[in-house]
């Protein structure tokens, strides 16, 4: 096997121009194709072709929402850490996470549920506009499911992509039954790499 010679700078560039031609024809909006791009180079796994889904004009909703300086909050640090702060703040915004803070852990043990649903709960206090980027926790998506239909909050939009095994798939499935714009990865796979990478493409596309 031939080792390529790329320049450091072109390693991205030369990565996406790989994926794509694996891809072949792809059917896509060019918008979601970034994304898709984006998340496959984050993980390598092509199966994100299939199992992103675009709902409710997702893109152009949550898209917009992060260029008027909307927040996101996620459901673990991970994602924060991922999450491209300087252009997200270029363009007014913040990135939460309440996973590790006192008062989330002490509702929690209360009412044995966990940190993350109450984390969801935690940014209803939020006083602007929030776009949710979930990695890790089902029930951090049932617990947007619940508020959202009580009334309590309105997100812009969701990227809904936790992994794992538990409850993982039957609450993508709820959260696409809502008419919230949503990128939701169907089944088990997806990550906080994959939260933060969906939500940095959009960024990417922004500014």
């Amino acid at each position: 096997m031939k080792i390529e010679n790329i320049k450091p700078a072109d390693i991205e560039k030369r990565s996406m121009e790989i994926i794509k031609e694996t891809l072949g024809d792809v059917c896509f909006t060019p918008e979601e194709e970034k994304i898709v791009l984006r998340a496959i180079h984050t993980s390598a796994d092509f199966d994100y072709a299939e199992n992103l889904c675009f709902l409710n004009d997702a893109v152009h909703k949550i898209s917009s929402a992060l260029a008027n300086g909307a927040d996101i909050v996620t459901d673990t640090n991970m994602a924060k850490t991922g999450i491209n702060k300087k252009k997200l703040e270029s363009l007014g915004g913040r990135v939460h996470c309440f996973m590790a803070d006192e008062d989330v852990a002490q509702e929690a043990a209360k009412r044995d549920i966990t940190r993350a649903a109450v984390c969801m709960e935690k940014a209803c206090g939020l006083k602007k506009e929030i776009v949710f980027a979930i990695g890790n926790a089902p029930t951090a998506l049932l617990r947007i499911k619940e508020l959202y239909e009580a009334g309590e909050i309105n997100p812009a939009g969701i990227v809904g992509v936790p992994v794992g095994f538990v409850n993982v798939i039957e609450a993508k499935e709820q959260i696409m039954n809502t008419d919230l714009p949503q990128i939701v990865a169907r089944g088990r796979k997806g990550g906080s790499n994959i939260a933060a990478a969906v939500i940095n493409a959009m960024l990417y596309m922004i500014c």
